[in-house]
C-alpha cells in the first residue's frame, strides 16, 4: 500500500474520520427513498413507485437528463417547511457521521416555486436544519442558490428578485441542471447582478458540456469555482489557466459513474487532475441518487486510483481553501488536518 498505509482496511479508517468539507451537495439530491415515501404519505401525494424498492430500480441512468427526470419528479413530495428541514437535517446527519466539518449546500428555488411552494418555505426550513447542524454538531455552512439551466435567464432573474428579501442567508449563486445546449453565456446578465450583490459565483460546466463552457464560466460569469470541470482535462491551455489561477474544481466521482461520464471508476480523472497541479476536491452531488456520501466517494477513488496518504490529505486540504470561509476559519481547519495526519 503507499504512502504508510498498511491495508486497504488501514486507509478506509484513515478517510472516514479525516477532517473535510462538503463543496458540491444538491440538497434536493439528498432525498432518501424512505424519506421520499414518508413525505409523500405526509402530505398526500401520489408517487409511481409501489415501494422503496421500486425507486431503488429507477435510480439507473444512462445520462444527466435520465437522473434530472426523476429528480424532478422526486421533489414534488417536498411542499411544507418542515419537510424542508427534515431533507436537510438528514444530510447534515450523515455528513457529521462522514466527519464533513463545513458544507457549502446548493439548492434549486425554481424546481419548488413552479410547483406552487413559496420561496421562503423552502430557505427558511433549509436554514433552520443548518442552523440546528451548527449547534448540534459544530458543523458550518453557507447556502448557494441555483438557477436551473434549462429554463431562461428572464425565470433565473424573478428568482433572484425573490432571494433578494434573504440574501443574508444565501452566500452564493449557481447554475445546474441540463447543461449541453444551455451555456454559461445564456445567463451573463444575471450572474453580473448577482455580483453586484456581492453573492460568491459558480457554475457546473465541463461535466457533459466541452470545454468552451468551462471557458465561459470563467470570462463570462467570472466564477469563484467549477463545479465537475472533468472536460477541462481536454484542453491543455484551459488545465494550464485552471492550476496558475488554483481555480478550485468540485469533482463528483459516483455521480460521474452513475451518470456515465466515465465508464469506470478506474478511470476516474481525478488523480489526473492532482498530478496536473488543478485544485480538486471530492464531493458527492446527490447521494441519495448516485449511491454515496462523502466518504464512500473518497473510498471509491482512493480504492479505484490506489490514493495515496498524500492525495488524500491534499483533497481535504482542498475542500477547505476552495471553501468560502474566512481566512482564520480556513487556518483552523487546515491545523485539525495537520493534527489528523
Amino acid at each position: 500500500m503507499p504512502d504508510g498505509f498498511a491495508s486497504a482496511a488501514d486507509r478506509a479508517t484513515f478517510i472516514a474520520a479525516l477532517p473535510k468539507a462538503e463543496l458540491h451537495l444538491h440538497i434536493e439530491g439528498s432525498l432518501e427513498p424512505e424519506l421520499m415515501f414518508a413525505l409523500a404519505q405526509r402530505n398526500g401525494v401520489a408517487i409511481p413507485f409501489a415501494n422503496v424498492e421500486e425507486v431503488r430500480a429507477a435510480y439507473a441512468f444512462s445520462n444527466l437528463q435520465d437522473f434530472l427526470d426523476i429528480y424532478y419528479q422526486g421533489m414534488g413530495v417536498l411542499i411544507t417547511e418542515q419537510d424542508f428541514y427534515d431533507l436537510t437535517a438528514a444530510y447534515l446527519a450523515r455528513a457529521h457521521a462522514d466527519a464533513v466539518r463545513h458544507v457549502e449546500i446548493f439548492f434549486d428555488p425554481q424546481g419548488h416555486t413552479a410547483r406552487g411552494v413559496a420561496f421562503g418555505t423552502v430557505i427558511t426550513g433549509i436554514t433552520r436544519a443548518l442552523d440546528d447542524a451548527q449547534a448540534r454538531f459544530g458543523i458550518t455552512s453557507k447556502l448557494i442558490m441555483c438557477f436551473l439551466r434549462h429554463l431562461s435567464e428572464a425565470d433565473a432573474e424573478a428568482t433572484l428578485d425573490e432571494a433578494v428579501p434573504y440574501l443574508g442567508r444565501i452566500d452564493g449563486v449557481g447554475l445546474d441542471s441540463s447543461e449541453v445546449g444551455h451555456p454559461p453565456a445564456k445567463f451573463e446578465r444575471v450572474f453580473a447582478r448577482a455580483r453586484t450583490l456581492d453573492l460568491k459565483i459558480v457554475a457546473h460546466a465541463g461535466e457533459e458540456g466541452p470545454p468552451a463552457y468551462v471557458y465561459e464560466a470563467l470570462d463570462l460569469l467570472q466564477v469563484d469555482r467549477i463545479d465537475h470541470g472533468n472536460r477541462s482535462l481536454e484542453d491543455p491551455a484551459l488545465v494550464a489557466r485552471l492550476a496558475a489561477r488554483g481555480i478550485t474544481l468540485t469533482v463528483c466521482p459516483l455521480s460521474n459513474l452513475k451518470l456515465c461520464v466515465v465508464d469506470d471508476i478506474a478511470a476516474h480523472p481525478l488523480k489526473t487532475m492532482l498530478d496536473a497541479g488543478l485544485h480538486a476536491t471530492v464531493n458527492s452531488d446527490d447521494p441519495s441518487y448516485f449511491g454515496g456520501y462523502v466518504n464512500a466517494n473518497y473510498q471509491a477513488v482512493a480504492d479505484a486510483l490506489d490514493l495515496s496518504r498524500g492525495d488524500l490529505l491534499t483533497l481535504a486540504r482542498n475542500s477547505f481553501t476552495g471553501s468560502f470561509l474566512d481566512d482564520a476559519a480556513k487556518a483552523a481547519h487546515l491545523a485539525a488536518i495537520d493534527a489528523y495526519a
